[in-house]
C-alpha cells in the first residue's frame, strides 16, 4: 500500500511540473491580479483571468517558462476580458517562453502592451507569443505603440486586431527584434506606421495580413533609432532580411516604406490605393562609417491598383541605393488612367504587366479565373501560402491570393458570340457578336499568362495577333455582369 502511495505521489508530482497548475485571477479568485499570480509561477502554470475588466499598468519582470513548459497567461473561456488604462497594461520585461491571448486591450496613456530586455542586450527576452488579442482606442496621440517590442527574439503575433492608434505611433513598433512572425493580423486606422522594424530588427515574416489605413507608412521597414539602442551595437543597418508576404494593403500615405533597410523581399501582396507614392526609399540614420545605403531589396509578384492619388509612384531620398533594387513581375493598374504606361521605378525593372488584374466582384480582393495576374509570378524554392492558408502554384499568381489557371478547351456556350475568325488565325482575328456591349478580351498561353487585353463595344472587334508566336492560345470574353467564356485559338 505504501508503495501504491508513492507511485502514486510520483506520478502527481510529474504530472505537475508538465503540466504546471491553474492560477486563477480575479475578485472572487486566488489571486486578485496578474502580478500577484505572476510572482509565484512557475514553468508550465497558466494563469486564468475572470474579470470583466482589469485594470493596467502592470510590471511583471523574469517571468519565464522553459521550452518544454510554457507559462500562459489567458483569458478564460467564453468571457471577454479587457485590461483597460494604465501607462501600459502590461510591461513585461526579461521574460521567456510566454504565450499571452485572448484579451482586449484599450486606453494606455503610454503603451498598450510593452516587453523588453529590461536594457540587458546580452540576454534578450525570447519566445513569447500573442495570440487572439485585440488592441484598441489608445489614449494617446504622440510616439505611442499598441505594442512595443525592444530586444525581443524568437516570438509570434498571430490573429490580433490593431484599432485606432496614435496619431504619432506604430501598431506592432520592433526596435532590435530577431526571428520573428507577424502571422494573420488585421491593423486598421493606425498613425504613423501600422508595422515598424528598426534598430537592428531582422530575420522577420509578415505574412497574411490585411492593412487597412495603416498610417503615414503601412510598413515602414527601417526608421530612425538612437545608437544606444541597436540590438545588436554593432548592426550595419535599421533592418534585415524581411520578408512582406501575402498580405493586403489598402490606403496610407504609402504602402511600403524601405528606410535603411538591406536584404528585404515584398512579394505576393495586393496593394491597393496608396494616397501618395507606392512606395519610399529612404535613409534617416546617416553615417558611412557604419551604416549601409538602403539597398539591394526586392519587390515581386504583387499587384498594385492606384488611383490619381498617386503621380510620383517612388518617393526616394539622398544617401540610398535605389540602383540596386529589383522590381519583378508585378501586376500595376492606374484605375484613373486606362492608356498608362507603368510607374517610374529605380533599378532593375523586368516582367512588369500593366493590366485590371480582374478581381472577383465583391470579393476581398480575389482574382477572378480570367486574371493576367493568374501564374504570372516568379517562382519560390519552397512552399509559399497565400492570404487564405493555400499554397501558391509554380509559377504562382501574384497578388495575395492565388488564382485558377483558365481552361484550356472550349467552355460553355456563348450565345452572344456569332463568329470568330479565321482561326486558325495569321494577322488579325475578328470576334463578332449578336448585340453591342462592354466587353473585355484577353488572350492567354497554355501557361495562363496574358498576352494581350483589349475592351470592346462595337458588335464587332478586331485582334491582332501579328506580334504573336505561332501557337495554341485561349481567349478569354469577359461580360460586365461578370459571365465569361473562352474560345481556342490557333496562331500561325
Amino acid at each position: 500500500m505504501r508503495l501504491y502511495t508513492l507511485i502514486l505521489s510520483i506520478i502527481l508530482i510529474q504530472c505537475t511540473i508538465l503540466y504546471g497548475r491553474i492560477l486563477k485571477v480575479g475578485t472572487s479568485q486566488q489571486f486578485i491580479t496578474i502580478t500577484s499570480a505572476a510572482n509565484v509561477a512557475t514553468p508550465g502554470d497558466s494563469i486564468i483571468c475572470y474579470d470583466p475588466v482589469i485594470q493596467g499598468g502592470m510590471f511583471i519582470e523574469n517571468l519565464q517558462g522553459n521550452a518544454n513548459q510554457w507559462i500562459h497567461i489567458l483569458a478564460a473561456e467564453n468571457t471577454e476580458v479587457v485590461i483597460r488604462g494604465g501607462s501600459n497594461s502590461i510591461q513585461l520585461s526579461d521574460a521567456a517562453y510566454i504565450h499571452i491571448e485572448g484579451f482586449i486591450i484599450e486606453g494606455q496613456t503610454g503603451n498598450g502592451l510593452n516587453i523588453d530586455d529590461a536594457g540587458t542586450f546580452d540576454t534578450p527576452t525570447h519566445h513569447i507569443q500573442i495570440v487572439n488579442c485585440i488592441f484598441r482606442n489608445i489614449n494617446a496621440t504622440g510616439n505611442n505603440d499598441f505594442l512595443k517590442l525592444s530586444g525581443l527574439d524568437d516570438f509570434e503575433i498571430r490573429n490580433c486586431t490593431f484599432l485606432n492608434g496614435s496619431n504619432g505611433g506604430s501598431g506592432l513598433d520592433m526596435v532590435g527584434c530577431h526571428r520573428g512572425q507577424i502571422i494573420g493580423n488585421t491593423f486598421k486606422n493606425l498613425g504613423s506606421n501600422a508595422i515598424q522594424a528598426k534598430g537592428g530588427t531582422s530575420d522577420i515574416e509578415i505574412l497574411r495580413n490585411t492593412f487597412e489605413n495603416g498610417g503615414a507608412r503601412a510598413l515602414n521597414l527601417g526608421g530612425s533609432t538612437g545608437l544606444t539602442f541597436f540590438r545588436p551595437q554593432n548592426a550595419t543597418a535599421e533592418a534585415e532580411r524581411i520578408k512582406v508576404i501575402a498580405n493586403i494593403i489598402e490606403g496610407s500615405e504609402a504602402a511600403i516604406a524601405f528606410v535603411g533597410c538591406r536584404n528585404v523581399e515584398v512579394s505576393n501582396n495586393t496593394i491597393l490605393f496608396p494616397r501618395k507614392w507606392i512606395l519610399r526609399i529612404l535613409q534617416e540614420t546617416v553615417d558611412p562609417t557604419r551604416f549601409l545605403p538602403c539597398g539591394d531589396n526586392k519587390f515581386f509578384n504583387n499587384i498594385v491598383i492606384l488611383d490619381q492619388n498617386v503621380s510620383t509612384e517612388a518617393n526616394i531620398g539622398p544617401n540610398t541605393a535605389p540602383e540596386t533594387f529589383s522590381f519583378d513581375n508585378n501586376l500595376w493598374w492606374k484605375t484613373s488612367n486606362s492608356n498608362w504606361n507603368g510607374p517610374n521605378l529605380p533599378g532593375q525593372v523586368k516582367g512588369s504587366v500593366i493590366a485590371d488584374p480582374m478581381m472577383v466582384q465583391n470579393s476581398t480582393y480575389q482574382i477572378s479565373s480570367a486574371s493576367p495576374a493568374i501564374a504570372l509570378g516568379l517562382p519560390y524554392a519552397n512552399s509559399v501560402l497565400d492570404i487564405e492558408g493555400q499554397p501558391f502554384n509554380n509559377p504562382p499568381s501574384v497578388g495575395a491570393y492565388e488564382g485558377r489557371k483558365v481552361f484550356s478547351a472550349e467552355t460553355t456556350p456563348y450565345p452572344n458570340l456569332i463568329k470568330l475568325y479565321p482561326n486558325p488565325v495569321t494577322d488579325l482575328l475578328q470576334v463578332e457578336f449578336s448585340d453591342v456591349a462592354k466587353r473585355i478580351l484577353l488572350l492567354f498561353d497554355n501557361e495562363g499568362k496574358t498576352i494581350l487585353q483589349l475592351q470592346c463595344e462595337a458588335a464587332q472587334c478586331d485582334v491582332n495577333v501579328s506580334s504573336i508566336k505561332s501557337g495554341t492560345y485561349i481567349l478569354m470574353i469577359k461580360e460586365e455582369d461578370g459571365k465569361m467564356a473562352s474560345r481556342k485559338v490557333v496562331v500561325h
